[in-house]
């Protein structure tokens, strides 16, 4: 694994980034099951003209997601205390070799775990508390983490303030992860295929 340097959120982070797939958007190219998703194309065109112009293209921020901004540090610091573990913060991460795709992990913890933070709503971290296991629409940003980075775990973390957090700890899934790097090549082809064609190479 190689890590870019540049904390998330800096000119050097969305520089990192810029129309290269990340795990937070491999739900866009490959369902929870393994199958090649229906959104794969839309966020293909956003890369490619991400490429081409050398600006990515920031995405509305919603109020949750402004409220997960700033509630981060905090839901760390209470993993490092309940968990009695240092989380080093990284930049963007890609795996040994090809630059195609990455991850922009919540943290590294040692040198065999990472953190997924999210801070939802009351209502919606309490559907996470009751069902004690990671949510689905977070399993291909999870698994896509361990798949870059080759760690051995990944801890999924859940935080609302002055409620107990879920934290629930993620195993690779090597079968899901020879499927998402199936699709994240198919992907990639088609991606630099799209970018020659826009700039009249195709």
């Amino acid at each position: 694994m190689k890590i870019i340097p540049g904390d998330q959120l800096s000119p050097e982070w969305f520089e990192a980034r810029c129309g290269v797939p990340g795990a937070s958007s491999f739900d866009k190219i490959i369902t929870s099951k393994g199958d090649p998703s229906a959104q794969a194309y839309k966020l293909m065109l956003k890369f490619a003209v991400e490429r081409v112009s050398g600006k990515s293209e920031e995405s509305f921020t919603s109020f949750s997601m402004q409220r997960g901004i700033e509630l981060e540090a905090e839901a760390r610091g209470a993993y490092e205390l309940i968990m009695d573990s240092k989380v080093d913060c990284v930049g963007f991460c890609v795996a040994d070799g090809e630059y195609l795709y990455g991850c922009s992990p919540d943290g590294l913890v040692g040198e065999d775990g990472g953190i997924e933070i999210k801070c939802p709503s009351a209502a919606v971290h309490a559907e996470y508390l009751l069902a004690n296991k990671l949510p689905t629409e977070y399993f291909q940003q999870v698994q896509g983490s361990l798949h870059v980075t080759k760690r051995k775990w990944w801890d999924f973390v859940s935080y609302y303030p002055s409620v107990r957090p879920l934290i629930v700890r993620v195993y690779p899934d090597l079968e899901f992860h020879k499927k998402l790097e199936t699709e994240m090549k198919k992907f990639c082809i088609e991606l630099d295929k799209t970018i020659n064609k826009i700039i009249g190479k195709g």
